[in-house]
């Protein structure tokens, strides 16, 4: 069974004539020693725990899949934690390590967590680390350890993948590195970092053992992946660099890369991972049918489509979700004497009996062919883009020109809502307006680095817009909610008189934002927009 450690670590480099003379011996007896870190603040003592001799062997693809994306698959043995070891960056130094025990074979819970990268693709050994770690305890006056620091004598072998000119097929150094103690202050490892620059070391260049394999036996550094187009230009102070198409196929690279970077998080159960995915999926499909002067819809809708599928199946639980906290919350909210018959009782029942199997139906979907072909029909779509006339305009005139339609198409729909009684054609009205508003955001959101400060002036209201059709659209499916859980009670011969007095709030809260719409919208009237995306 995997577990997670979270790792939060520094590396050091030798000084240069010290780096010289390890990389000639590579052992655990090269001239480097520490310095004395007894007088590191919060230190009380240092503990030598001797050397421990490390061997793993690192697996990916031919093409270097996760190492581009820094991720870290391993084999190792020797060492307290022997096993394999699947790591993820969370932020500079800062790393998540999943373990799972050893195997001949990648352990299945960890090859999930890296299918939507690797696809159909194998996993091969790659590089052998072999590692002697000089090990050191740093712990305070109770004995806590503070930080773990290793001086690791490296020996690093290509095992495949070939080499660029001149290349070597092994390599070795020595690296110093500090990990923090579990719930230790962070503050330990600045103390650390001065006294080894007084040392002369340096912090690494590279953010892994494996990064500086590849750099010397491969010639590859991991991050840098062939065969993808280059990112937009920024815009400068006369306007905005590259094409339209720059700017467009940019914007679907970053969504892209969300929906297989929010894979392995909603496989983890990690917080908001569900929500983030979805968001790319909705980004990806607006800017298809925003931008059809620049992509080819006729290839792009197919896609799309295969999109709003992906995004309603993993939506059954998030929904779910969100509707059931906002209903606790009404709940916490009413007086305790206005709380008649078993409400908190009845609304776990209810949300139970609507997650039940959720966990699973969401995995299964991450595991499902049609998903999986989902991601490569994408890839190609970015590899070679099925590009218009339009797409090799200037993007200070082609992307304001789709915001604006877009616009357009919203203020139509407000309009009709605005223009229709209160009652469930107004509500499916707004509902649709609200979808239109999410459509405009996001047209001036791939259009930002093209247009700058004006295209976020937009985004901005377009985003109050959003949060004042999504606040009354929420309210329509809550009293739906409601009075189900009414109709539940009722038959169970309880009091429904809570249900109805929610339904009553939440109907009070929609009146008022359809009252505040007006407001809102005239603050994002047809003359600011050209005003914003004018500059």
């Amino acid at each position: 069974m995997a577990d997670t450690k979270r790792e939060i670590e520094r590396k050091y480099e030798l000084p240069e004539g010290e780096r010289s003379r390890a990389a000639k011996g590579g052992g655990p007896d090269g001239a480097f020693e520490m310095p004395d870190l007894t007088g590191v603040k919060g230190v009380s003592r240092v503990r030598p725990k001797g050397v421990v001799e490390l061997d793993a062997v690192y697996y990916d693809t031919p093409d270097l899949r996760l190492a581009a994306d820094r991720l870290v698959l391993r084999r190792r043995t020797g060492g307290a934690d022997e096993g394999w070891h699947l790591k993820f960056p969370v932020s500079t130094g800062i790393r998540d390590e999943i373990r799972a025990p050893l195997t001949d074979g990648v352990p299945r819970e960890l090859y999930r967590l890296v299918r939507s990268r690797v696809r159909d693709a194998e996993l091969a050994p790659l590089v052998r680390l072999r590692s002697s770690r000089d090990l050191t305890h740093l712990v305070d006056t109770e004995g806590t350890l503070l930080a773990e620091v290793s001086v690791d004598a490296v020996r690093a072998e290509r095992l495949a993948g070939a080499p660029a000119d001149g290349q070597p097929a092994a390599t070795a150094w020595t690296e110093v590195e500090v990990e923090l103690g579990d719930d230790a202050d962070p503050a330990v490892l600045d103390a650390v970092e001065k006294t080894l620059r007084k040392a002369g070391l340096r912090p690494s260049e590279v953010g892994s053992k494996l990064s500086r394999a590849l750099a010397e036996t491969v010639g590859k550094v991991p991050g840098e992946t062939a065969g993808k187009p280059g990112k937009a230009g920024k815009a400068g102070a006369g306007g905005a660099a590259g094409t339209a198409a720059d700017h467009v196929l940019a914007y679907l690279r970053v969504q892209a890369d969300a929906i297989v970077a929010q894979d392995p998080a909603i496989r983890r159960d990690l917080p908001d991972s569900v929500h983030q995915l979805r968001v790319a999926t909705r980004r990806m499909r607006s800017a298809f049918r925003t931008y059809g002067k620049v992509i080819d819809r006729s290839v792009t809708d197919p896609i799309g489509e295969e999109l709003k599928w992906l995004a309603a199946e993993l939506g059954i639980d998030r929904d779910q979700e969100v509707l059931n906290e906002r209903l606790l919350a009404r709940v916490g909210e009413v007086p305790r004497t206005l709380l008649l018959g078993p409400v908190r009782g009845r609304l776990r029942a209810w949300n139970a009996g609507r997650r039940a199997g959720s966990r699973s139906r969401t995995v299964g979907v991450l595991d499902s062919e049609r998903y999986l072909a989902l991601l490569d029909r994408i890839d190609a779509l970015l590899a070679d883009p099925p590009l218009r006339p339009a797409a090799a305009g200037a993007p200070g005139k082609v992307l304001p020109a789709a915001v604006i339609k877009d616009y357009g198409r919203l203020a139509g729909r407000v309009e009709e809502a605005l223009g229709l009684p209160p009652g469930e054609e107004r509500d499916i009205a707004l509902h649709n307006a609200r979808k239109a508003a999410k459509r405009a955001r996001y047209a001036a959101e791939a259009a930002g680095p093209a247009l700058g400060k004006p295209a976020k002036r937009f985004v901005k209201r377009m985003k109050t817009v959003q949060t004042v059709l999504g606040d009354h659209q929420d309210s329509v499916v809550a009293r739906e909610a409601l009075r189900g859980l009414a109709i539940q009670s009722h038959a169970a011969g309880e009091s429904a008189f809570t249900w109805g007095l929610l339904y009553g709030h939440e109907e009070a809260q929609a009146a008022r934002r359809e009252r505040e719409l007006p407001r809102v919208w005239e603050k994002a009237s047809a003359a600011r927009l050209r005003a914003d995306l004018s500059g």
